[in-house]
């Protein structure tokens, strides 16, 4: 099977930047990670690839130039030498969290993963929160609310009961594996592996926990405070490191906040500018006037020079969406829109006539 070109797997440009290429890293592999609910394995490898090829300077040069015959691939089902393929026969390396497929190499192949001692990091969590244009412009102070996996509140995630210790695990002695032999077309094999009593600690609880039972963790909700700096656009992504799910005796996964803008009714927003339409009657486009200007500041006032044609831009500088990474913001533009009258008086229509002859006689 043909493989796609990295950069349409991706989703970005040819000259798309470093920053450009994570972004859109993150944003599918997130989508598609295995573990999570609706999942994709093969498109998560996918983009998992891509991105190793892409961010690295030298690989990618050689990409560019000679596709992926330069970096180890093929476009068959996988780089010679590779029973897998996938990943060009790079060593790549990814935690899933608990029963991802990294667990799965490494219980039949003997992976450095496979003697890992210690407890693993607590998973991920993804939310979404949706904020209205004016605080997307100007930042806000949110509370997030969840429920997750947190740290036990009575043994605080040691899963010992309080006034006992840990003591040396009866399984492996205190070694956190065990030897275990495999029958394989081989011969046996001996294969160290993590002890499944104490999950690779060395210890275990002289007491369980009679509140979390030996998990240190406890399923309850959490207030999650976020200050959404002024400046963030749609499709942004926040990451909160160590605020996602807890597990025993581990460090706490991260939690990303996607963000969501409404739609405003007079604004749109490109970059650091916002855009918005004004009409104007004719008398006034022609004669000159000052009106007032909605914006995310308030009203402002405006003078509108006589001779102003439909379509004509006008900007007001500084009260456009802040720079996230400096005191700057950028402007307003108004789009000024000349309403010509559909129904007019007798009278009317005689002075506009007048004045059509007179121009045609080359009085104005």
């Amino acid at each position: 099977m043909t493989k796609r070109d990295y950069y349409d797997v991706l989703g970005v440009g040819k000259n798309a930047s470093d920053d450009e290429i994570k972004k859109a890293y993150r944003k599918a592999a997130v989508k598609y990670h295995p573990d999570k609910e609706g999942g994709d394995e093969t498109k998560f490898k996918e983009v998992s690839e891509a991105y190793e090829v892409l961010k690295d300077g030298s690989k990618r040069q050689r990409y560019d130039q000679f596709g992926h015959a330069g970096v180890g691939g093929n476009s068959g089902s996988g780089a010679a030498g590779n029973p897998f393929g996938g990943f060009n026969g790079q060593d790549i390396h990814f935690d899933f969290g608990n029963g991802g497929f990294g667990d799965i190499f490494n219980q039949f192949f003997g992976g450095a993963g496979g003697n890992r001692q210690g407890p693993r990091r607590g998973r991920d969590v993804e939310v979404t929160l949706q904020l209205s244009f004016e605080e997307a412009v100007f930042g806000v102070e949110e509370k997030i609310k969840l429920e997750m996996d947190d740290e036990c509140s009575h043994c605080h995630g040691t899963t010992v009961e309080p006034g006992y210790e840990m003591v040396t695990c009866p399984t492996c002695k205190g070694a956190g594996q065990v030897n275990r032999v495999m029958n394989t077309i081989f011969g046996p094999i001996q294969q160290a592996t993590t002890c499944e009593t104490c999950g690779g600690r060395g210890k275990v609880p002289e007491k369980t926990c009679t509140v979390c039972r030996g998990k240190g963790v406890e399923r309850r909700e959490r207030s999650i405070s976020l200050k959404v700096p002024a400046g963030i656009d749609d499709g942004a992504t926040i990451r909160l490191r160590e605020y996602g799910e807890a597990t025993s005796n581990g460090q706490k996964g991260d939690l990303y906040v996607n963000i969501k803008v409404k739609a405003h009714k007079k604004f749109t927003r490109e970059g650091d500018i916002i855009l918005s339409e004004q009409h104007i009657g004719m008398i006034d486009a022609v004669l000159g006037t000052e009106i007032d200007i909605e914006t995310v500041d308030g009203k402002v006032r405006m003078k509108i020079p006589a001779g102003t044609q439909s379509g004509t831009d006008f900007k007001l500088s500084n009260h456009g969406v802040p720079h996230m990474k400096s005191d700057r913001r950028g402007p307003h533009i108004v789009n000024m829109i000349v309403d010509t009258p559909i129904k007019i008086s007798k009278h009317q229509r005689e002075l506009l006539e007048e004045f059509r002859d007179g121009k045609k006689h080359g009085i104005f």
